[in-house]
């Protein structure tokens, strides 16, 4: 590899806020990671906690195809061998093929943290360095606050990178640990080492501190590191570490520089998230190369060029890194977005696309927004197809809500439908817990007979908001509702002053959706 990916997810990752991996979960991601080709895994500190004793207990049993797993830890403490510090020993207990040291390089923190001598921090690294070694492992040595340290006493800092050599490290690691160093301050400090040791490998370990891990990163590698550290989706303590999933594919596809296997890159959007949804978190939309808005096309003169060159306004070929074009529809719109759209769901020509076009404009200036309801966006096409029957028009509805003595808060609905299928007038009644949910069971009722599927339709989230607060119990109101069945999701969105049509609308929408398009796939 020209570059190799070690990634901290487990270990720096987890300390971001709100992250708790289980053992289980560790070793989910670990195969994870293995699968997608990096060089290593840093599992975790085996002297830390009883979590990360068991992970790499379980570890040992399995076989990594292509990472090699590194347990972390500190240099020995002051005044002492490293044979006797239980930190160390743990490591080694932990038998990973890998082994990274962490140690001092600021004279900040040596002094006033460490609490000890310039002399003997560099005696700790040195040894503690040489005693892995000696267990036969390979030993990476993380240079911690390496530029801060470079900043404030180049010749000091350096000496803390000798040390680690002269203790037999097989490659040394620069850590922006306070997230802090600008690009070329990166690529200066970088410079200096590689003329000072130009016989050791290098790498690069960034935080987000200041916005610029990524880029710090391929400044690194710029001024001649070859391994890269960080974590999948930037997870990390404070503002996270380096994202891998930017770095991997801007030092493929911008740098040529190879840091998977051949073909491995196009796995990149599912491994993102895959952690997130093993860490419990939403994964980000927005996220570059990953995001499911990273290559969405919204604007009317971009879709318009796309159309004649996809490569008109994107900057890679989204599918190099398992993601797809999306084209959004809105008031901002124009013809080249609906019938792009028209083209993604296989709808074929639309004849009258200028007028959904309008429609649309329309309805977003009354309040509705289709970008989150693409069902909705769906069905304003479908129902521009010379052969589409919608399953059912709604002639009256009604919801009403009391309070009646001695029965608390009631709610009941009505709906009158014209349903074509069974060529009848369809009049029925329910109650519920309010008036949205009353609306929903009198619909259900009424088209069960003969759309057995809806019973499969279960509602996911229901989402209101409040668009002119100024105004307010007269505001206008947006509702956006999810619904699933056993096979997919889809979201449509109502809108009005009247809260409860703005319900019903997108009630409707979601029930015509699964009918006509859902209970088919």
């Amino acid at each position: 590899m020209d570059i190799l990916i070690y990634d901290t997810t487990l270990r720096d990752g987890s300390q971001r806020e709100g992250i708790s991996l289980t053992v289980n979960d560790k070793l989910r991601v670990a195969r994870l990671l293995d699968e997608f080709g990096v060089a290593y895994i840093e599992g975790g500190w085996p002297g830390s906690n009883p979590k990360d004793v068991e992970f790499f207990e379980r570890a040992k049993a399995v076989k990594f195809k292509t990472a090699k797993l590194a347990s972390f830890g500190m240099t020995c403490r002051p005044n002492t061998a490293p044979a006797d510090d239980a930190n160390l020993r743990a490591m080694v207990d932990a038998a990973t093929p890998v082994v990274t040291l962490v140690g001092k390089t600021w004279t900040l923190h040596v002094t006033d943290v460490l609490q000890t001598t310039l002399d003997e921090n560099l005696r700790l690294i040195r040894e503690s360095a040489a005693f892995i070694k000696a267990q036969g492992r390979e030993v990476i040595y993380d240079a911690e606050h390496f530029f801060d340290g470079y900043r404030a006493d180049a010749a000091y800092a350096l000496a803390t990178l000798r040390a680690a050599v002269a203790g037999g490290a097989d490659s040394i690691t620069l850590c922006d640990t306070n997230g802090g160093r600008l690009p070329w301050e990166i690529e200066d400090a970088v410079c200096a080492v590689r003329a000072a040791l130009p016989n050791t490998s290098i790498g690069i370990h960034a935080h987000n501190d200041s916005e610029l891990a990524v880029a710090n990163s391929l400044a690194a590698v710029r001024a001649g590191c070859n391994l890269v550290q960080g974590t999948i989706n930037g997870y990390g303590e404070r503002c996270g570490n380096a994202n891998l999933c930017a770095i991997i594919p801007d030092l493929e596809m911008k740098l040529n520089l190879r840091c998977v296997q051949p073909g491995h890159l196009a796995r990149l959007m599912g491994l993102s998230h895959a952690v997130a949804e093993i860490a419990n978190l939403a994964p980000d939309d927005h996220a570059a190369f990953v995001g499911r808005s990273a290559f969405a096309h919204k604007g009317g003169i971009h879709v318009a060029a796309q159309r004649r060159n996809a490569m008109s306004y994107q900057h890679l070929d989204p599918t190099l890194v398992g993601n797809e074009a999306r084209v959004l529809v809105s008031e901002l719109s124009g013809k080249g977005n609906v019938l792009s759209k028209a083209e993604e769901l296989n709808l074929g020509d639309v004849e009258n696309a200028k007028e959904v076009l309008q429609q649309i404009k329309e309805l977003e200036a009354r309040g509705f927004h289709f970008e989150g309801a693409e069902a909705s966006i769906e069905l304003m096409l479908r129902r521009q197809q010379p052969d589409y029957r919608a399953p059912f028009e709604m002639l009256d509805f009604m919801a009403v809500v009391e309070h009646r003595e001695g029965r608390g808060m009631f709610a009941e609905a009505s709906v009158k439908l014209r349903v074509p299928a069974g060529g009848e007038i369809v009049h029925t009644v329910a109650d519920g817990n309010g008036p949205v949910n009353a609306l929903d069971f009198a619909l259900r009722k009424a088209l069960r007979p003969l759309y057995p599927a809806i019973d499969n339709f279960q509602l996911e989230d229901y989402k209101v908001r409040i668009l002119d607060s100024d105004a307010g119990t007269g505001a206008t109101t947006r509702v956006m509702i999810d619904t699933a069945n056993h096979v997919q999701r889809w979201s449509t969105v109502g809108a009005g002053t009247n809260i409860i049509e703005a319900s019903w609308l997108a009630l409707a929408d979601a029930v015509e959706y699964g009918i006509t398009v859902a209970s088919s796939q």
